[in-house]
């Protein structure tokens, strides 16, 4: 499984004795009734082939590879002239990555940010520059982009507390509304998609009076380093039964950790890999297709219609014996 794994993936630590729910959603974009144009069009959306900046974080997981392609395909079929750069993980990096493709004045960015905080200095050049941001999957700290005075046009993602919670349930199902559960989160906790995952994992899971969560650990979306804390972890508390794995990667390390170990891995799916008995279930985002509604978003601002501030999507379960597909992923 690992193996081919890091064939296409070469390349979230607090804890808690009670499972309590806490926090909204915060996607930085104020409520999420609709808007209209909120400014003016760059001239360049009135040419041929309009220009579409897109800043992705990497694409060493399989998710952002989804990701390209559907921006690529919807982009080229809407008449957009598509660029497409990608931080290998530096915020640093995208930001001077997004400053040079302002400077071929786009009609529009699309970005995914590396992580949620320094991504609103990128906003806040690109709305210097007078360029609408329409983000996807990674939510921009609202505090920063507030700090910084700026401002996106939409946000489009998963519905990751309805994930959370949904995985909850699939185990409740699967292991009895009161079985007793020693509960480890192997997560990120600089990532707030994947901290509201936790949130409504956790609230779900509030349902089990026989439940709690006994440790959490920073995988860091890499399944080497989810490998390695996830181990550490179960040494350090070998009463854990269950672990919740907030993403793709954070699965592929944890079921390395817990084979031979009557512990089961239930949480957000590591693309193309069989359910089984102790990877029970999970749920998948669909990347392709974010990056093709994005553009559709873009097309619709940029013919004058009205968009969404936030268009949240619902995730996929799925169930052993099932095989998510390589454009299902955590």
């Amino acid at each position: 499984m690992r193996k081919r794994y890091l064939a296409a993936v070469v390349g979230i630590a607090a804890m808690s004795s009670a499972l309590v729910g806490c926090g909204g959603l915060r996607t930085g974009t104020g409520t999420s009734t609709s808007t209209a144009d909120a400014a003016a069009k760059p001239a360049s959306c009135s040419d041929a082939n309009p220009y579409l900046a897109v800043a992705l974080p990497n694409l060493t997981n399989p998710y952002y590879v989804a990701m390209k392609q559907g921006f690529e395909e919807e982009g080229a079929s809407a008449g957009f002239k598509v660029e497409v750069q990608v931080a290998n993980d530096d915020d640093a990096n995208q930001l001077a990555q997004v400053e040079a493709m302002l400077q071929k004045k786009p009609c529009a960015l699309a970005l995914n940010a590396v992580k949620s905080e320094p991504a609103a200095a990128i906003v806040k050049a690109a709305n210097n520059a007078g360029v609408p941001v329409f983000t996807v999957n990674v939510i921009v700290d609202e505090k920063a982009l507030t700090a910084q005075g700026a401002t996106i046009m939409q946000y489009l993602g998963a519905d990751n507390k309805a994930g959370g919670t949904q995985t909850a349930e699939q185990v409740l199902k699967d292991l009895g509304s009161d079985a007793k559960l020693n509960i480890g989160f192997v997560t990120e906790p600089d990532e707030r998609p994947v901290v509201i995952r936790d949130e409504g994992f956790t609230e779900g899971m509030s349902a089990d009076a026989n439940a709690k969560v006994v440790a959490k650990v920073d995988g860091n979306v890499k399944p080497d380093d989810s490998l390695k804390v996830t181990s550490e972890m179960m040494q350090g508390h070998p009463e854990i039964n269950l672990i919740f794995a907030s993403t793709g990667p954070a699965a592929y390390g944890a079921i390395q950790a817990t084979q031979g170990k009557d512990v089961k891995v239930y949480g957000f799916c590591a693309a193309e890999e069989k359910l089984t008995d102790s990877y029970p279930a999970c749920v998948a985002q669909e990347p392709e297709d974010y990056g093709r509604r994005v553009v559709q978003q873009i097309v619709i601002w940029k013919d004058g219609g009205t968009v969404e501030k936030e268009i949240l999507r619902p995730l996929k379960m799925f169930t052993k014996p099932d095989t998510p597909g390589p454009g299902f992923v955590g």
